[in-house]
């Protein structure tokens, strides 16, 4: 076994690529090399030849299989220097100029619109909150007046979190809304309040309209005489500052755990060849959620539903982006497409200001 071992420790730190040493591998350690077959013969000895040699030669291997991995470390490393030194190049050079100009990257409609978005509420006074987007299941759900059976808190519409074996609470979840953050924000400032919680949100879904990743904004106002008229003029105000164009509202009665009264809200639209036109004609498009705080969500959020009162409504920023900038599938907002992100995306310099426009 010494000699096995001098041999092998000698012409692993002889290899001069890793070619050789992978010849060197099998000859010492694969199915026909000479531990191996040193170690095939184990069973042929006795019981006190086998408490001897057997050690031995899993101590023999284990230096070889080490001996092995740091040399194949050493000649990678000092293949990298090699190209290092042959490829050398100093980026602080200026781009070159092959006929054209030097590609810049773009911002993705995501982020344009979020910032459209955080510009247009920031100028009413709503600042921004954020929040985990792993929560606990009281805050995505029993704090926002979910009950047990509804069907948002089922596997097929959200991602719950594994606990460890034996742990009994109940799962985290990735949120399913930024709904938790109004009521983080409570728990923090109290009333009254004014906020919009932009954000990732997950749900299991996924199709032309749907992705189980996707990006939502609410806003949530709380004073002592809020109502859903003040709720009307936000959001009018909003989509008329978005759109660039005066945009009416409907709102439709509805029904969600977390507000009473409930409403769906439209904007005024048209449908012209199938390209949808915002704030003309007599046509009507759905685009978000909304209503007057519930009591109960005031309670879990620490706040008196006796003093005060105010509104909540939610959108999502990708299906507002896709209809403000004709995208028609939001899957493609996640591909990382180049082709589509220089066709829909914008210049890192053009701020969405009210000032300057959207």
């Amino acid at each position: 076994m010494d000699d096995l071992r001098a041999k092998y420790l000698s012409r692993i730190g002889d290899a001069s690529d890793e070619a050789a040493l992978e010849e060197v591998r099998l000859a010492a350690i694969g199915k026909k090399g000479e531990v191996s077959l040193a170690m095939r013969e184990l069973g042929r000895m006795t019981a006190e030849e086998r408490q001897q040699a057997g050690p031995r030669l899993n101590a023999l291997k284990a230096e070889i299989t080490s001996a092995l991995a740091a040399r194949k470390a050493a000649l990678e490393d000092a293949g990298l220097e090699a190209r290092l030194a042959e490829e050398w190049l100093d980026v602080t050079l200026p781009g070159r100029r092959s006929g054209r100009s030097v590609a810049t990257g773009s911002v993705h409609p995501v982020s344009q619109v979020w910032e459209e978005c955080t510009a247009i509420f920031a100028d009413m006074g709503f600042r921004v909150a954020e929040g985990p987007q792993v929560e606990s299941d009281w805050y995505n759900f029993d704090a926002l007046n979910i009950p047990d059976h509804h069907p948002a808190r089922g596997e097929m519409d959200t991602f719950y979190m594994a606990r460890a074996d034996g742990d009994t609470r109940p799962p985290h979840v990735l949120r399913t809304h930024t709904s938790p953050v109004q009521i983080r924000a409570m728990q923090e400032t109290g009333a009254p309040i004014r906020i919009i919680c932009p954000g990732r949100v997950y749900r299991a879904d996924y199709d032309q309209t749907h992705t189980p990743m996707f990006h939502q904004i609410e806003g949530l106002a709380l004073d002592r005489d809020i109502s859903m008229a003040n709720l009307k003029w936000v959001l009018e105000e909003f989509f008329s500052a978005y759109f660039g164009k005066s945009v009416k509202t409907r709102f439709r009665a509805s029904h969600f755990p977390f507000t009473e009264p409930s409403a769906e809200v439209d904007i005024q639209c048209s449908w012209e060849g199938g390209t949808v036109k915002v704030g003309e004609g007599d046509g009507w498009l759905e685009v978000l959620g909304s209503g007057m705080v519930h009591p109960h969500v005031l309670r879990a959020g620490g706040v008196d539903p006796a003093e005060w009162q105010g509104f909540a409504f939610g959108m999502g920023i990708d299906r507002i982006a896709m209809l403000k900038y004709g995208i028609p599938d939001l899957r493609a907002f996640f591909d990382s497409d180049l082709r589509w992100l220089r066709h829909y995306g914008f210049g890192a310099l053009s701020v969405p200001t009210l000032r300057g426009g959207f």
